[in-house]
């Protein structure tokens, strides 16, 4: 599993000339370290003295980022694991008719799924900026701008996670699931941007 590598053994392997783990997983990693870091906000808040009116939030808010950072590191290798099995259905037969409608079909299912992952990704990271506002407005302010290292990272992991959800719908002939997608691509992405910058134009304002 890629989650269990060390960070340099994480990054030889992306090096490498293996496709995975790919930008789809790096971007589930992204979300993962965006996730972190907001719970270090938080933890950097609790106990605190001058932010005693804000410890049951920052303990929420604790719970909450943990929780996303777990799903997104499940993420990470959901994302290759996809690649993989979209590769093994190219890989099939199609020497008589039947075998080439089965390996379509396989081909088919395999891209919806790889498409979904990152849509996931993509979905959740959005949510968490919300969390990274939160935190950034009622954090410790010593560690303001981890926050908003990680709203940053956030958005990078949406973008990313688009990207690789577009690329796979490219190859998918389901038209109406095509739209639907995209529809949806289009809108998180321009949330993340918009989200990101809320956040940066506040902070122009403080440093």
């Amino acid at each position: 599993m890629l989650v269990n590598l060390s960070v340099k053994e994480f990054l030889a392997k992306t090096a490498g000339n293996d496709p995975v783990p790919g930008g789809g997983s790096i971007a589930a990693l992204n979300a993962a370290i965006a996730s972190a870091l907001t719970e270090m906000v938080a933890n950097l808040t609790i106990g605190k003295k001058k932010y005693e009116d804000k410890e049951a939030l920052m303990k929420k808010i604790v719970g909450i980022a943990n929780n996303y950072q777990v799903s997104f590191i499940k993420d990470i290798d959901s994302d290759s694991d996809a690649y993989n099995t979209v590769f093994n259905a190219f890989r099939l037969p199609k020497e008589t008719e039947e075998e080439k409608a089965e390996r379509s079909g396989q081909i088919q299912a395999a891209t919806k799924i790889a498409a979904e992952i990152p849509m996931e990704v993509a979905r959740k990271a959005v949510d968490i900026m919300d969390i990274i506002e939160q935190v950034s407005e009622n954090g410790n302010q010593n560690a303001i701008t981890d926050a908003c290292v990680a709203m940053m990272t956030a958005r990078t992991a949406v973008l990313g996670a688009i990207l690789n959800v577009k690329i796979n719908l490219s190859s998918i002939k389901d038209i109406e699931y095509v739209a639907l997608m995209r529809q949806e691509a289009n809108y998180l992405e321009s949330e993340a941007i918009a989200k990101e910058q809320k956040l940066l134009c506040k902070m122009s304002k403080i440093l």
